[in-house]
């Protein structure tokens, strides 16, 4: 936690008329000092009883006595209990990943143990955890579960680019989810596939969800971006997320103009380019010739989003493009998704930016599982980089602009914080 203050003060008084205190005597005081034996210190610890307190998250192939193994817990007994009870092999059933407290005595014996994890209602999730606990009472083991709601903590952090994005949010023990959201957040200001540069630095003020103070590893609500500053190759970018008066949110520049163009920079969340907008050798044809357009390597069924709002003009199987979906925008514009696993529009279906319209596949001439996107204005083929930080903006109304602007002037003293203390190693809560 990291706490600024900032006093100043001035006083003027008479001094009083003392005697100097290099005049007065001195004089050197020696007292031998005897310590306790080591057995009486040994004997005043043991009268307080030792507790110590582990965490780790479950895996999928944790047994209630490979995790309570890792844990350090020596308890035959507890294991029992979490293999028996049936409130109690709730710590083992589901999902893994659930976030686990043990306290033990100084024998190893459990004394009590805290699971928190995603409610198992949906809906609730977002907003709840669910509580098991086991504790040791008078002797026997009884486990009880409970919902109890999540609570938000915003927390800053900083980082610098010394090989990837999340490499550096690794380093700066930001989550992952952060890392997506700034590249999603500054995809129309950063080709964060291309641009990114060593050096670059960052700073974010994110929301967190707790469970009894522990930043939750689970569900969608981990991390979301209030505020961030980001500079590749020398040039400051930055983004506030603000909520205007009719309670829509979407992210803006200090400046107070949006982040959110009419087309998204990527059909697909941050992931990894394969073959950018250039002259490449043809992977099957074994040619040069120009490559219009942006391939995306992912895993078979990795969600594709269309990039702006539009018309699906094509929807089926197209020869070497495999399984295809063409949609066509204002403007002269349309956009084209190829080599898809599964289509999820039909021809002549209304789609919003953003909304899932296929999967990554390998159908047609692929070589592996990718998509090929192509954008075009006018019939021909654009780099869809240039025509997303091209395409129009959404503008603020008077109003929203004057409420942001103290918005504004807020967050921008938190991202300094943050940015003050990269490389100090501290964290600021």
């Amino acid at each position: 936690m990291f706490a600024l203050a900032g006093f100043g003060a001035a006083a003027f008084g008479i001094a009083p008329m003392v005697p100097d205190a290099s005049d007065l005597p001195k004089r050197l005081v020696t007292e031998i000092v005897t310590p306790d034996s080591m057995q009486s210190q040994l004997d005043a610890l043991a009268e307080h009883a030792l507790e110590l307190y582990r965490t780790d998250l479950t895996r999928s192939s944790d047994t209630a006595d490979s995790l309570l193994k890792r844990l350090n817990v020596s308890d035959a007994a507890a294991a029992a209990f979490l293999r028996s009870d049936s409130t109690a092999r709730k710590l083992l059933e589901g999902r893994a990943g659930k976030m686990v407290r043990v306290q033990t005595d100084e024998s190893g014996a459990l004394t009590e143990l805290v699971a928190r994890y995603a409610a198992s209602n949906s809906e609730a999730a977002a907003t709840q955890f669910q509580r098991l606990r086991v504790m040791r009472i008078a002797g026997k083991l009884l486990a009880t579960v409970e919902t109890a709601p999540l609570e938000a903590q915003v927390r800053m952090g900083s980082g610098t680019i010394r090989s990837s994005l999340f490499a550096a949010t690794d380093d700066a023990r930001i989550p992952d989810a952060v890392a997506t959201q700034l590249a999603e957040v500054f995809s129309t200001d950063i080709d964060f596939h291309r641009e990114l540069r060593k050096g670059d630095t960052f700073s974010v003020v994110y929301e967190a969800m707790t469970a009894d103070g522990e930043p939750i590893t689970w569900g969608t609500s981990t991390g979301k971006v209030l505020a961030a500053d980001f500079v590749n190759n020398g040039r400051s970018y930055s983004a506030v997320w603000f909520k205007d008066s009719q309670g829509k949110g979407a992210y803006y520049g200090l400046d107070s103009q949006s982040k959110r163009r009419a087309f998204l920079a990527s059909p697909m969340e941050f992931s990894r380019v394969t073959s950018g907008f250039a002259m490449r050798m043809h992977p099957i044809q074994n040619i040069w010739k120009q490559h219009k357009g942006v391939d995306y390597g992912a895993p078979t069924g990795t969600p594709v989003r269309v990039v702006g709002d539009g018309v699906v003009e094509f929807a089926g199987h197209q020869n070497g493009y495999g399984n295809v979906i063409e949609i066509r925008h204002s403007n002269q514009r349309s956009t084209l998704y190829a080599h898809l696993s599964r289509i999820d529009v039909r021809k002549g279906q209304h789609v919003e930016q953003g909304t899932r319209i296929g999967a990554v596949g390998s159908t047609g001439w692929a070589t592996g599982p990718h998509l090929h996107f192509e954008v075009k204005v006018g019939g021909q083929q654009q780099d869809p980089m240039i025509m997303a930080k091209a395409s129009e903006a959404v503008a603020l109304t008077p109003a929203g602009k004057a409420e942001f602007a103290l918005l504004a002037r807020s967050v921008k003293g938190q991202l300094d914080v943050a940015d003050s203390v990269r490389n100090s190693g501290a964290s600021v809560e």
